[in-house]
């Protein structure tokens, strides 16, 4: 069994900036245990550290830096990069470690560490735990004597490594030229490479959210708020519209009409094109439980397999690599493409949507509508301090609302594991059912969160 998980969540450890857990001190004995854990055998170890666009970066990096080199390990920073970027060069440079750090979709007053084994993958469950119970120990007589300290340098070329990387995914003779494109980079960590990979393979590029200042990242704009992306598209007469969050590992599309292609349908329509191509492997794609049901029918219709996982594109990418599929992702647009990448990446996923569009010939409104959606609805209520899901009447109100859905849909209600809020989702064939089942339960949970005198509970859709 593992040991206790306080700080790591499902992806790494996150919170708000300068606040338990996300504080420099945190950080600080995170690179030390992680250090030590990750140095084994007689060669200098080295471990890539990456960011976002944050603020509060120029705090976490420097701690973190100061764990690793005191635990005798030799640190390559090499400033904002996508999550996937960190994962490639942790690979290429045979690395011990790499580290992100970022809180991906989350506003800039939040921060996250993510970090990646040598493989690139992201850690399991057990060996975070296992940091994190040697966070916890006195590790002052295992750190290094001052002649085996670590030392740090900059990679200075990150940026066109990733580049690189990114564009050999694109199929060879192909280009994007006669494409004119709006990417949407969050204000974060994809800001200078996103625009100038589709630039180099012949496209026609509008850059927006790509003037961090710190503070903006994520803010409406990005994946989480495609709104801004869809009328950035209609203002623009652009073909297509890519969105990316503050790490850039998600993708969310806007067609030539502005209308919203979700996680959901890019997965459909890359094992679509894959599955033609004969390049889909495991009969079909992961998805997680939050995928619309209408994917499911998609896929059964076309003999293809749904497997479905928890929340989360480490469990996602956990699946794949147990059961050999190639292909996984989220609705929100986590896209995995192991062929090309060990997590989520929406640059790749991006090509291999273009990379359709080109080789069909057609405008985004037809090719990128896959599949017809249930009506679904997804809200979120946030609270402090304990949940109130174990209240006896939310309990109640939630069995009541999964037999009410179950001839015709169902019912997902999770606590969220990156930020402190519930997920409400529910989906059916008649949109009325729905709204009235999400609205209701949102209220009584916001109302019960109250109760037990967490000040502040508020719903709001995602």
């Amino acid at each position: 069994m593992s040991p206790s998980r306080r700080l790591f969540g499902t992806d790494g450890i996150r919170g708000t900036a300068n606040l338990y857990p996300m504080t420099a001190e945190i950080a600080l004995k995170l690179g030390q245990a992680a250090g030590l854990m990750f140095t084994t055998g007689g060669h200098r170890h080295r471990v890539v550290i990456g960011k976002d666009t944050r603020l509060s970066g120029y705090m976490i990096e420097p701690a973190l830096v100061a764990g690793f080199v005191s635990a005798g390990m030799d640190v390559a920073t090499v400033g904002p990069l996508p999550t996937p970027g960190i994962a490639m060069l942790t690979r290429n440079l045979r690395a011990d470690l790499g580290v992100m750090i970022s809180a991906s979709h989350n506003s800039f007053e939040d921060n996250g560490i993510k970090l990646f084994g040598p493989d690139g993958y992201k850690l399991s469950d057990q060996t975070e735990s296992e940091i994190e119970a040697m966070m916890s120990a006195d590790l002052s007589t295992r750190l290094s004597p001052p002649h085996r300290l670590g030392r740090v340098s900059r990679l200075e070329d990150a940026g066109g490594r990733y580049i690189e990387s990114v564009k050999a995914t694109f199929p060879r003779g192909m280009r994007l030229d006669g494409l004119r494109i709006v990417v949407d980079c969050a204000h974060g960590a994809a800001y200078k490479v996103a625009p100038a990979v589709l630039w180099e393979l012949g496209a026609e590029v509008i850059r927006v959210g790509v003037a961090p200042d710190g503070f903006n990242i994520n803010r409406d704009c990005g994946s989480t708020e495609p709104g801004f992306l869809s009328g950035e598209v209609r203002r623009h007469g652009a073909d297509l519209g890519l969105a990316l969050d503050g790490d850039a590992d998600r993708l969310i599309v806007a067609d030539e009409r502005g209308q919203i292609v979700d996680g959901d349908q890019i997965l459909a329509l890359i094992a679509r094109a894959w599955a033609d191509s004969g390049r889909l492997v495991g009969g079909g794609v992961v998805a997680t439980v939050m995928s619309n049901l209408g994917l499911d029918r998609y896929m059964e219709g076309r003999g293809l397999v749904l497997a479905r996982t928890g929340v989360g594109d480490r469990y996602v990418m956990e699946r794949m690599r147990a059961e050999g599929f190639n292909v996984g992702g989220e609705q929100s647009g986590h896209m995995i493409l192991s062929d090309y990448a060990t997590t989520g990446d929406g640059l790749i996923a991006a090509l291999q949507v273009l990379a359709v569009l080109v080789d069909q010939g057609k405008p985004a409104s037809q090719a990128c509508h896959v599949f017809e959606k249930l009506p679904q609805m997804l809200k979120s209520v946030r609270f402090t301090g304990h949940s109130p899901l174990e209240q006896a009447e939310v309990k109640s109100a939630i069995a009541e609302a999964e037999a009410r859905l179950a001839k015709t849909g169902r019912l997902l209600i999770r606590k969220s594991g990156t930020e402190p809020v519930i997920r409400v989702m529910a989906e059916a064939e008649d949109e009325a059912t729905v709204e009235q089942v999400v609205e209701g339960l949102c209220a009584l949970i916001a109302t019960a969160a109250r109760d037990q005198g967490e000040d502040g509970a508020a719903v709001r859709a995602t």
